[in-house]
């Protein structure tokens, strides 16, 4: 029954326009599927057979939760993600590497893992131009939110740091770094912010064209399927008019 799941995530990925062989980047609510014999595993097998064995699967492991300025040591090995059960069980699986960021590492598999990966740790800033997330852009990659609609994409991040919105950036903070083979480096990073703002980025979603967004179902979810490039070019636009788009005021 578990290979069922799975084949039908896979098929139902593939029918709302995830690319086989291309680079997929997944945001994921777990019990927006509904139930799923097997849980995250079998939601992960249907992703990796989404995007065949010449594709390749990232996840968000953002630890900002677990790593900051009171507790400024992130190990690439033990450290934890806290965004939800998937990534969570994506990070712990056999094969997976991750990349090196204090507070917004990703985890991914298949054949470009390790260069979009590689070199996360030489930026200052949560999702610089070493990140996976803006790598992504680069590449022509596509942003998947299973279940979780427009609102935990960090990505949307990313182009806040072109503009530097008033609200985006905090203090910095000099964290230590522990690698897998055990040996330790400092990083020095600009941590994000937001006091006084609530995220709003949702609002993505009326600027992109037929094509660049796709919204359907797999399993009992709703999915938004997001060309990256198109994704990065529209909220571009859109801070660049006005700083304060993707926010507003948080209530008292």
């Amino acid at each position: 029954m578990t290979g069922k799941a799975e084949d039908r995530i896979a098929e139902d990925l593939v029918a709302v326009g995830v690319r086989p062989g291309g680079v997929l980047l997944v945001h994921s609510s777990l019990g927006s599927l509904g139930q799923v014999p097997g849980g995250a595993e079998t939601v992960i097998r249907g992703l990796l057979a989404a995007v065949g064995p010449g594709g390749t699967l990232l996840m968000p492991a953002l630890s900002y939760e677990h790593v900051n300025e009171s507790s400024p040591v992130f190990d690439a090995v033990v450290t934890p993600s806290n965004v939800g059960a998937i990534p969570e069980h994506f990070r712990i699986r056999s094969g997976t590497l991750r990349s090196l960021h204090p507070t917004h590492s990703v985890c991914g598999i298949g054949t470009r893992a390790s260069e979009l990966l590689a070199d996360h740790q030489l930026d200052t800033t949560p999702v610089g131009a070493h990140s996976p997330f803006r790598k992504l852009r680069d590449i022509g990659g596509q942003l998947l939110m299973l279940g979780c609609g427009l609102g935990p994409n960090t990505s949307m991040h990313g182009i806040e740091e072109l503009v530097e919105p008033p609200y985006l950036f905090g203090e910095t903070t000099e964290f230590t770094m522990i690698h897998p083979d055990l040996h330790q480096t400092t990083m020095s990073c600009r941590r994000h912010d937001f006091a006084g703002f609530d995220q709003r980025y949702q609002r993505l979603g009326p600027l992109l064209k037929p094509g660049d967004l796709t919204v359907a179902k797999v399993l009992a979810a709703t999915v938004h399927l997001i060309d990256a490039k198109a994704m990065w070019r529209a909220g571009l636009e859109a801070i660049r008019s006005d700083p304060l788009y993707f926010v507003e005021p948080a209530k008292a």
